[in-house]
This record gives C-alpha cells, structure tokens and sequence, in this order.
C-alpha cells in the first residue's frame, strides 16, 4: 500500500539518520548527529539540490543498496555524516563485520514473510 501511495503521488523517499554515527556503542569514534547538520540534508532536500541523479553524485552501499550523497552537494554537512563507513574511520572491519551482522539480522526477520514477498521485494534485501 505504501508503494501504490508513493507511486501515485510521485513521491520522493529519503531514509535520514538522525541519531547516532561513528561506531558500535561504546565506541571512541561514535556521536550524536547534530541537528545542524539534520537540517542542512532536510534543507538541500526540500530545495530540490538532490533530486537529480544525473546532476548529483551518489556512492552506492553494497549490502543494502542505499544510495549516499556526496558532499559536495549537502553544503556544511562532513562526509562522515552521510555515510556511515566515513564515520567509522579507522574501524573497517568493526564496521563491515556490523554491516553484515545488521543484513544477516534483517534477512532472519524477514524470513517469516519470504513467502508472501514479490521477487522485487526479495532483490531489494541486503546483500550478504
């Protein structure tokens, strides 16, 4: 129902983390996401400079697919801010061995539903 919704009235979705970056709890590395920063992505979004892909560069996630702006078009946002393994410096493999587990967490919810799930649905899910 939400894609018919989205679908028909040419909605824009955009998948915004507000809370927390850097690393696993605990981490040196980790913060909040200032709400600076919240608002210029919400501000460039509202504004349009990010809805063009072929005007914009976006660096795409491997597991889930997500596409992740550059900074260059989220004026006075830092690229640790928009993409979460900038954020996590130094820690790759803490954060690709997250990365997976969260995929491999999803994949085991979704289970349950497999069944009822189109196959677009199903190539959607992260890769691991």
């Amino acid at each position: 129902m939400l894609v018919e919704k989205i679908e028909q009235h040419k909605s824009d979705v955009w998948l915004i983390n507000t809370g927390w970056n850097g690393g696993a709890h605990g981490s040196a590395n980790r913060s909040r996401i200032s709400l600076k920063y919240s608002r210029a992505i919400i501000d460039a979004i509202y504004a349009g400079e990010l809805k063009d892909e072929s005007q914009v560069e976006f660096v795409r996630d491997p597991v889930f697919g997500l596409a992740i702006p550059t900074r260059a078009h989220v004026k006075n946002v830092p690229v640790r801010v928009l993409n979460p393994k900038q954020a996590w410096g130094q820690e790759t493999e803490a954060f690709h061995a997250m990365v997976n587990k969260l995929a491999s967490l999803f994949k085991a919810s979704f289970e349950k539903f497999k069944s009822e799930a189109s196959e677009e649905v199903l190539l959607a899910g992260p890769k691991v």
